[in-house]
């Protein structure tokens, strides 16, 4: 993939797209091409075939999704599933048929069995049922999976898969309605700080575990296996290490400078005990990640200062 290919990042706006975008920048590559939903509906065949005829990307990271927590799966499970099948599908198979060389999909840790091992290899894919609350989501990008894999063996595509933990960083979410547990945590405790609140209430018992990786770290790990990595099996994408809720909400107390207590509201659900990536595949081909938490979760923060807008909601 040398400086001047075209490359097709779908889903730039999004927290992973966004990063994705930004890295191939800094790497030096000249010949971006982006769509917004606006611009082009992903879900539509007819305009999918007609970008992918008039453009004629060369390489693409699908990063394009439809994506929320555990409210909106629960209320929109035929959105989730439909939506994200049509783009994947779309997206997938006008790659082939208009020569691109090579594509990126990107999945999701929620694929794996809700009692799988841990940490989670990826030989556990399909091995037992899923999390109940995002199924319409993880079902559909399993599909997304065996698309890619079903391409490869019949056409000879050229398309891998990644599967992320659970991601964080500038342009996340921090809308305390929808949002995941590091950006709600790090808006709580702004909340809190900024209106002298002497406590926060962090919701279950702070005991379960959690993975965390700077979405920067994920765009450099997408490059790198978009340069170095051509195998049909997917890959996980993790820190390699977890920490439990409560560690984490002490630590985001300590990065914005809260100085009240922290309560734990134990009627309120844990969720899964742990979920951790196995990423021995990734380390063996020579990539791990570099941002430390406490690092990213600061520069997450100066990013949410610096972008007021993010606070509404």
């Amino acid at each position: 993939m040398d400086r001047n290919a075209r490359i097709f990042v779908a889903g730039h706006r999004g927290l992973v797209g966004s990063a994705i975008f930004r890295n191939l920048q800094q790497a030096g590559y000249a010949q971006l091409l982006t769509r917004s939903r606006a611009e082009l509906d992903l879900r539509n065949q007819a305009a999918v075939e007609a970008f992918f005829a008039a453009e004629r990307p060369e390489f693409v990271f699908l990063a394009a999704a439809r994506v929320g927590g555990i409210h909106a799966n629960a209320t929109y499970p035929a959105e989730f599933i439909h939506e994200n099948l049509a783009i994947q599908l779309n997206v997938i198979d006008a790659a082939w048929r208009h020569g691109v060389k090579k594509l990126l999909f990107l999945g999701s840790s929620c694929i794996y069995p809700k009692f799988a091992p841990q940490p989670m290899p990826e030989s556990c894919l399909l091995t037992g049922p899923l999390e109940p609350t995002n199924e319409w989501y993880a079902i559909a990008k399993i599909a997304g999976i065996k698309t890619c894999q079903a391409y490869r063996r019949q056409y000879g595509f050229n398309a891998i898969s990644l599967m992320p933990t659970n991601l964080y960083g500038p342009g996340d979410n921090f809308d305390l309605s929808s949002s995941h547990v590091l950006p709600a945590l790090i808006r709580k405790f702004h909340d809190a700080k900024t209106h002298n609140a002497a406590t926060v209430t962090v919701w279950g018992s702070g005991t379960p575990r959690r993975e965390f990786l700077h979405v920067d770290d994920l765009a450099d790990a997408a490059l790198f296996l978009m340069l170095h990595y051509d195998g049909e099996d997917i890959v996980n994408v993790g820190w390699g290490e977890d920490i439990t809720i409560g560690e984490l909400a002490a630590l985001i107390g300590e990065v914005i400078g809260y100085p009240g207590a922290i309560v734990y509201d134990t009627s309120q659900p844990d969720g899964t005990p742990r979920k951790l990536l196995d990423v021995s595949r990734l380390s063996a081909l020579g990539w791990r990640a570099r941002i430390a938490l406490r690092d990213g979760i600061a520069a997450t923060y100066d990013w949410l200062l610096a972008h007021q807008d993010a606070l509404r909601g």
